[in-house]
């Protein structure tokens, strides 16, 4: 089955959808590189995995960002805790390590 022709308007915005998904990609990458050395830095000073205050004053602060940008808090919300929340399991992987 051939596929129709696709309008170049739409092939523009899923070139630029493209570019920012791979920019996600990268920055998460970086994020995580980031987070590793933390998770060092506390399993080596015996620190908890975690600091909730400091994850509820992140989380405070992007639902912020979130509506002054126009995207959904709930969302922005969300996909943070689930951020954090692969952050957390990677550090007590590496303070399972340094046991």
């Amino acid at each position: 089955m051939a596929l129709p022709d696709i309008p170049d308007e739409l092939v523009a915005f899923r070139h630029t959808i493209d570019n920012l998904d791979a920019a996600l990609i990268h920055i998460l990458a970086e994020r995580f590189r980031c987070t590793q050395k933390v998770g060092k830095f506390k399993a080596e000073r015996g620190l908890a995995a975690s600091d909730p205050e400091r994850e509820e004053r992140q989380i405070a602060r992007l639902r912020h960002l979130a509506e002054e940008s126009g995207l959904d808090p709930v969302f922005a919300e969300k996909f943070l805790k689930f951020v954090v929340a692969e952050v957390i399991r990677h550090h007590e992987e590496i303070a399972s390590q340094n046991e």
